[in-house]
């Protein structure tokens, strides 16, 4: 669940993923490319596998296999334009971390949902932790785990005819 909205950046994100490719001294491929334009044409998360499942099917980045698609997704995530987030299940979910404010999450163990909110006051509060120590934030990532409000409620019972007598 989000309520997150793009913010406007001066530089596409295949275009910023191309300026990292050449100071590693790669080239952005069609597959690389195709890969790039697809996951940031949603917001939503995504684990590896199901975004497997999701370019086959589109079928815009024929010829990129299954590795070819991790190494970029691990190259989008060292270039800064995804970041991991965990899940439950100890599954890893890759989001937007390049055109997206900054934001935290809420993340329930038991359905996996996850709840993403800004909030200026953690910010500076970490801000304020951070001058204490002589530490130089570069930011954050805050990921509080426990129940949705689906997830925690207590259970329907259903009461047998015996049990109302």
């Amino acid at each position: 669940m989000s309520d997150l909205a793009a913010m406007d950046v001066a530089v596409a994100p295949v275009e910023k993923f191309r300026e990292f490719l050449l100071t590693k001294k790669m080239r952005l491929t069609p597959e690389r490319e195709a890969i790039v334009s697809a996951v940031y044409s949603t917001h939503d998360h995504f684990d590896a596998e199901q975004w497997i499942g999701t370019l086959s099917q589109r079928g815009g980045a024929e010829g990129a296999s299954r590795s070819t698609i991790y190494r970029t997704l691990n190259l989008l995530v060292e270039a800064g334009l995804l970041r991991r987030v965990a899940r439950a299940n100890d599954r890893e979910v890759y989001e937007h971390d390049y055109g997206y404010p900054q934001h935290d999450h809420l993340i329930c163990r038991r359905c996996g949902d996850m709840i993403e909110f800004p909030n200026e006051e953690i910010t500076q509060v970490l801000e304020q932790v951070a001058a204490r120590f002589g530490f130089r934030m570069s930011g954050h990532r805050l990921e509080v785990d426990g129940l949705c409000a689906v997830c925690s409620r207590p259970p329907r019972r259903e009461h047998r005819k015996l049990d109302m007598i």
